[in-house]
């Protein structure tokens, strides 16, 4: 920032205001050599001034690296003071270095004048207020930008401060914001019009120590020129401004989309730098839509391998939670469940007995009838399941799995495990997948017992409904199966 402003300063001052000043003047050598000397005094004193304010600007900065013992607010304080630079860099430039220069240069001027030192109007101090206004304003817009560039490593810095005194700070708030359409409006408009006003400066002065002649119709034609140019800075601006502001708000859609998981590609129409970005843009949309496929495919095989573990612990039930995850869907379908939701749900089928890991094999396996206290035991597993999967840290879009899981042995009446839950009380996974588990239990073999027949498993759950299943589930499924059942039986009829 230091180098920025001592080469913008010498720009400002030694560059355009000394060329300014005696390249438009005629003076004698002493003259040269007073207003010379009233530069460097001036300049001395606008050092010194905006000093002053800089050290003030920079102090809540300077605190969080000189002290251990900061809040919070103190560090966010910080942050804003760091993005606000660029503007309090104007505000230097317009205030203290403006003011710190030009006041002293007046007044040492003015001086030069009253004891002869200088031989110029007195009127030329206004003249020179309008240019050192100029020329602030010109040196403030190359600071603005040059401070911009030179802040980012202090923010940087300051983050990894923050870290260190153990504060997380991401900026979010709108005074931090600056538009770039404000930018743009006054950085075209300037430079469109800030060569012409002081070449109109330099012209009246000329004009005026060549007699005078014409200062009026100069001044008449000097302000259609400067209306005319600020007109045609503003349009251009607007369109420059425009060019940029639809694209960045094409982008800003397709993020939007992005966050909510809709990864569309754009089409490239730009032939400009704007094109770049939307090639990187669908680059980063084809990437993540591989690596979401492959972490899908990674969950399928998860969700996969917990079922296939439970199979090759209890044979006897071997494809049963796929077979339940299956039955789980036909109900689901006819309920009319958004395809997200049926996935959910048949991961969650996949899943729901996973409990039974924890279930030992003397009481799992058994060859015969349970006891009340191993049917205690068995009565566990969703608790087991759900906490298993607790552990787990499912992502926050797949935890709807977690009630089917906990919940597929409740009964619509309330007397079901673990939490004795009923009707509407019972999460909708586990009401529904109360109805396609029972089924299949029913009609798979059990080392104790044959399963039943398709005929009396149906019949049960129709008595069932309103009890022990869910009504509206219960007959959605009683009427899949019949649909299924009838070409079958169709067939065996012929």
């Amino acid at each position: 920032m230091l180098w920025n402003y001592v080469i913008g300063s010498m720009l400002a001052v030694f560059g355009v205001g000394s060329v300014f000043i005696f390249h438009t003047l005629t003076l004698s050598g002493d003259e040269a050599v007073y207003l010379m000397m009233v530069m460097m005094v001036s300049v001395l004193v606008m050092l010194g001034a905006e000093l002053v304010v800089y050290r003030s600007h920079i102090k809540p900065i300077r605190r969080l690296f000189e002290s251990e013992a900061v809040e919070e607010e103190e560090v966010r304080h910080a942050f804003r003071r760091a993005h606000r630079f660029p503007i309090l860099t104007v505000q230097r430039i317009l205030g203290p270095h403006l003011f710190g220069l030009a006041v002293p240069a007046s007044g040492l001027s003015l001086l030069g004048i009253y004891n002869g030192w200088i031989s110029l109007p007195y009127y030329y101090i206004g003249l020179a207020w309008s240019g050192a206004v100029l020329i602030a304003v010109m040196h403030a817009l190359v600071e603005f930008f040059l401070t911009f560039r030179s802040v980012n490593p202090l923010l940087a810095s300051l983050l990894e401060r923050a870290g260190q005194l153990g504060f997380d700070v991401y900026h979010t708030e709108s005074d931090y914001y600056l538009s770039i359409r404000r930018k743009l409006m006054v950085s075209s408009i300037f430079t469109a019009v800030f060569p012409v006003l002081l070449f109109i400066l330099a012209s009246q002065i000329r004009l005026a120590e060549s007699a005078g002649n014409g200062i009026e119709e100069y001044w008449s034609w000097a302000s259609i020129i400067v209306v005319v140019i600020l007109a045609m800075g503003s349009i251009s601006s607007m369109l420059l401004y425009k060019s940029i502001e639809d694209p960045m708000g094409t982008f800003r859609e397709q993020f939007d989309q992005v966050r909510v998981g809709r990864f569309e590609k754009m089409d490239n129409v730009y032939s400009d730098e704007f094109s770049n970005l939307v090639t990187g843009f669908n680059h980063m949309v084809s990437g993540i839509k591989d690596r979401d496929e492959e972490n899908e495919r990674l969950l399928e095989s998860f969700f996969t391998v917990f079922a296939a573990t439970l199979d090759a612990r209890d044979p006897y039930t071997a494809g049963h939670s796929q077979r339940v995850a299956e039955y789980s869907v036909w109900i689901a379908r006819r309920a009319g469940f958004s395809e997200e939701e049926m996935d959910l749900l048949r991961k969650s089928a996949l899943l729901h007995d996973i409990g039974k890991i924890g279930i030992r094999d003397d009481v799992l396996l058994k060859d015969g009838r349970l006891t009340d206290e191993e049917f205690e035991q068995i009565k566990k597993h969703p608790v087991i399941g759900y906490d298993i999967l607790q552990q787990v840290q499912l992502p926050e879009p797949l935890r709807p799995v977690l009630p089917g899981v906990r919940n597929h042995h409740e009964r619509f009446d309330g007397k079901g495990y673990p939490d004795q839950l009923a009707g509407d009380d019972i999460p909708v996974f586990g009401r529904l997948m109360a109805v396609a588990d029972a089924y299949d239990a029913m009609t798979s073999d059990r080392p104790y017992r044959k399963g039943m027949p398709e005929e009396e498993a149906l019949s049960i759950i129709e008595e069932g409904r309103g009890t022990q299943w869910d009504p509206y589930f219960a007959d959605l499924f009683l009427e899949e199966m019949s649909e299924r059942r009838a070409p079958v039986e169709a067939v065996s009829t012929r």
